[in-house]
């Protein structure tokens, strides 16, 4: 399968959206915003040569230094290109996306999940600069807004809001195009903080994954959300593992989005949800058998390994 190259869009006058066609496993979009005499990016990208070629196409549009570096969240796919701007620019992340980045599995590992992707080398990079709730950052006089949502995608989902461009960096709480994932964070907080994402108003709405959109991304994302969350209910109600639950269905309106084996991963998530919610725990927690699941998801998808074309 051919995947068409990464390209820069300019959603507004000096802030840049780098998109990675298809959005699938390890395709995210990153991006940046040109001051004056700086830049602040937003999220990398998840391989070595991957993270070369998103430095090479900023340094094409701008010769300003890359002063702060963004982190959405902890995922691979946004962080492992951290090491092309270390140590000369300040990464800046959640608390709890640190704290997860230096526990991540070595490069070895992510490998042999997605043995079709060519990782390369890197090293983790975690944030340096870490907050709990909310910090801005600012480009020149534009004030970048920075808010802790969730759990969601994460535990540590960071949007990037620059109200005076009316932009919202979103991270992985939008997927445009692709099927969400909320097997690291929470089914029905996602769900719960969707008002959040929407309360924004935002013109323009960056998604993790998946081309440019507007705010009509958060109708489809609730819309599939709120689909796992029923499938749940009714699984772990009768006693029904996820991955039969998973087999059993139809996946209907959809069927068109990527890595729908993630679909399983979710309903793993959504039982942990509602056992938590049983139990007074807080959403979000480490999942019982997080190696299982991810064991489910290669046997919907046929027995096939996850695929990656990054």
């Amino acid at each position: 399968m051919s995947i068409p190259p990464p390209y820069l869009e300019e959603v507004s006058p000096g802030i840049f959206v780098y998109v990675q066609p298809d959005g699938s496993w390890f395709l995210n979009n990153a991006g940046f915003l040109v001051g004056s005499e700086s830049v602040v990016a937003v999220d990398t990208v998840g391989t070595e040569k991957r993270a070369h070629a998103f430095r090479e196409a900023l340094e094409r549009t701008t010769p300003h230094p890359v002063q702060a570096l963004i982190n959405t969240h902890a995922h691979g796919d946004h962080t492992h290109g951290n090491f092309a701007f270390w140590p000369q620019t300040a990464v800046i992340g959640h608390e709890r996306a640190r704290r997860e980045i230096l526990h991540s599995n070595a490069p070895e590992g992510v490998s042999e999940r997605f043995p079709t992707a060519d990782f390369g080398q890197f090293r983790h990079v975690p944030p340096m600069v870490t907050f709990t709730d909310r910090m801005s950052v600012h480009v020149d006089t534009l004030e970048v807004q920075l808010t802790h949502l969730g759990p969601a995608h994460t535990t540590n989902d960071v949007v990037a809001w620059i109200p005076e461009r009316r932009v919202l960096f979103a991270g992985d709480l939008a997927f445009n195009g692709g099927t969400p994932f909320a097997m690291a964070g929470s089914v029905l907080g996602w769900l719960d903080i969707l008002p959040a994402l929407r309360a924004f108003e935002a013109d323009v709405v960056v998604p993790g994954h998946g081309p440019v959109c507007g705010m009509e991304v958060f109708d489809t994302v609730e819309t599939y959300l709120r689909w796992v969350a029923d499938l749940a209910r009714g699984g772990h109600a009768d006693g029904v593992p996820p991955l039969e639950v998973a087999q059993s269905v139809d996946l209907g309106q959809f069927a068109d989005l990527t890595d729908p084996e993630r679909l399983v991963g979710n309903l793993h998530r959504a039982y942990a949800d509602l056992e938590a919610d049983m139990g007074g725990a807080p959403r979000g927690g480490a999942l019982a058998d997080p190696v299982g699941a991810f064991d489910d998801m290669i046997v919907l998808n046929g027995g096939k390994p996850l695929n990656s074309h990054a």
